[in-house]
């Protein structure tokens, strides 16, 4: 299908994106108001955040972002990825990093609350791609094609992994992946690092006994149903109430602090329970679709740069969806990622729609 675009961007991917931060902002205003108003006496408390501090910024960046020429972003895509490991470090300094859930993930500035994981999410993509659309590598020497590149993306792979954080980590890896392989990185360096990877997460999982034990309650949550399994059986309560149909917006049981963290990791139980089988399947669809549009675009566009920013940050949205949804419905361990464009959360919301700017913008000249 030929594509309208609306002054070069394409027109499709732009209604998906305008379509889920709505749907998002919807069902944030319908799973937060109970814990809103118990924790803070204001029920549109969460909403507001989000407006404030996701929407409207992202939406800002989103534009910017959606003109601003590509070569300008290849130009500073190292000021940009040295400016991702400076707010990483930042976590672990007194004062300024900020543990919550026993994770170094957050950095408070003068009052100002981020997470620099969501900055590193985006920067990895440009930097990679940077790398990787700069000259033609010579993959057969992989001393000097393979081995530098990750080098270079080492740095933030390590600062997470010792916050931790294990989601956002393979959120990272599989953008790293995909635009490798975009790149026609020879097949068996992949299935090297796909090895490493796994003997990697095994070590990871046996050097913490609570990491054994998500497992085991991934595995068998009716175990410990007050415990460690209470949170997933909880979701499955909500997901399975909701039936075919839901018990109606705005209708949920769970969200009444039976469920924790329903405006953020578990917010797709919510969706489910009242809005049923039929509206979840759809949104589940829409982030494919999204996912679908944007790798053609990647595909479509001319520009190796471009393409390689648009498949690495397509991946990104559809890994870390799958991560989040996957967890809720019991497919995962759980791994405190949030819904993109959906779930609560300023630095998360302004990050995927700086991204979904740049994908709209390498759309303006991806013929489609």
């Amino acid at each position: 299908m030929q594509a309208r675009k609306s002054e070069g961007v394409d027109r499709v991917l732009l209604i998906y994106f305008s379509v889920i931060v709505v749907l998002g902002l919807a069902a944030l205003f319908s799973a937060s108001t109970p814990v809103g108003f118990a924790k803070f006496g204001d029920a549109w408390f969460f909403v507001k955040r989000q407006v404030l501090f996701g929407i409207i910024p992202g939406v800002i960046f989103a534009v910017i972002f959606s003109y601003l020429r590509l070569d300008l972003l290849k130009k500073f895509s190292w000021a940009i990825y040295a400016a991702s490991i400076v707010f990483l470090l930042l976590v672990f300094i007194p004062g300024i990093g900020v543990m919550i859930n026993s994770s170094r993930s957050w950095v408070n500035i003068l009052g100002f609350t981020f997470q620099p994981a969501e900055f590193s999410k985006l920067a990895v993509v440009v930097i990679l791609a940077h790398l990787l659309s700069q000259k033609k590598y010579d993959w057969e020497d992989w001393q000097r094609s393979i081995v530098p590149v990750l080098a270079i993306l080492s740095p933030t792979l390590i600062l997470i992994l010792l916050q931790p954080d294990i989601g956002t980590l393979s959120i990272i890896i599989a953008e790293i992946t995909v635009m490798l392989f975009v790149a026609m990185v020879p097949f068996r360096y992949l299935t090297i690092m796909g090895l490493v990877g796994v003997v990697a997460f095994v070590g990871l999982v046996s050097a913490a006994p609570y990491r054994v034990q998500r497992i085991t309650t991934f595995l068998h949550p009716e175990l410990d149903p007050m415990g460690q399994g209470y949170q997933m059986n909880q979701a499955f309560l909500a997901v399975g109430s909701g039936g075919f149909w839901g018990r109606g917006f705005g209708q949920s049981r769970q969200k009444y602090q039976y469920l924790p963290e329903v405006s953020a990791d578990t917010i797709f139980a919510v969706i489910a329970e009242e809005n049923g089988f039929l509206v979840s399947s759809a949104l589940v669809v829409l982030i494919l679709l999204i996912v679908w549009r944007g790798l053609k675009i990647s595909l479509a566009s001319e520009d190796p740069f471009g393409a390689l920013l648009a498949a690495g940050i397509m991946i990104w949205f559809g890994w870390q969806s799958y991560l989040n949804i996957g967890a809720t419905v019991g497919a995962l361990p759980l791994t405190g990622v949030p819904l993109p464009f959906v779930s609560h959360g300023g630095s998360a919301m302004v990050m995927a729609l700086s991204g979904a700017g740049i994908v709209l913008n390498i759309s303006r000249k991806s013929n489609i």
